[in-house]
């Protein structure tokens, strides 16, 4: 009984120990590559979707695809550094992060089936819904992320409310609702990322 304990112990030591460490997983290049990702999918809806409404699965599927390439380039680059990082607490510090991250990802897909399935008449509302979302999972982060990542979850919760209160009507699924608060607010925290953590590593 007593080893258990101790072995309990430890496993809360370690966990403790993993969420009083800066994560340095996130790296400012796939960060920035999803900035610039969002602008040039945003110029791509202004030439091929002309009529986004009118073209929602063409509208979601460049959307949820930036998305999807944004995600597998981020999480390649953490797979690649745990592989490669000789520190105990790499794995466990990279899972809790992701632990962080993930629920505003499941619920911004469950969110997008849903209205789509049984409310496609609020559609318009996606683009700061997601940015909301999003800030919610950089909300969770910031206890293991450079304290200025603060100001970059304040920026897409700020977008995103703009969205809602702006982009409907003829501005409804607008291009730059989602191409300008995502390629500033990555390219914001790709230089937040590179000025806190990879300076300082070099």
């Amino acid at each position: 009984m007593e080893l258990r304990d101790a072995l309990t112990q430890i496993s809360e030591i370690r966990l403790q120990m993993a969420r009083t460490e800066v994560f340095r997983g996130f790296r400012a290049m796939p960060v920035a590559f999803s900035g610039v990702l969002a602008l040039a999918t945003a110029g791509f809806q202004v030439a091929w979707i002309r009529e986004p409404a009118q073209e929602l699965s063409g509208y979601l599927g460049l959307w949820i695809g930036a998305a999807v390439i944004s995600a597998v380039a981020a999480g390649a680059e953490m797979v690649i550094r745990v592989r490669n990082s000789a520190s105990p607490w790499t794995r466990e510090i990279t899972w809790l992060a992701v632990e962080q991250f993930i629920p505003c990802l499941v619920a911004g897909g469950l969110l997008t089936f849903v209205l789509i399935r049984f409310a496609p008449e609020a559609l318009w509302m996606l683009p700061g819904l997601w940015q909301i979302l999003f800030s919610l999972g950089v909300f969770a982060s910031c206890r293991l992320l450079p304290r200025a990542t603060f100001g970059v979850a304040v920026f897409y919760l700020a977008t995103g409310l703009a969205c809602l209160a702006l982009a409907h009507g003829e501005y409804a699924l607008s291009p730059w609702a989602m191409g300008l608060p995502f390629g500033i607010g990555q390219l914001l925290a790709a230089a937040v990322l590179y000025r806190t953590l990879e300076c300082r590593d070099a």
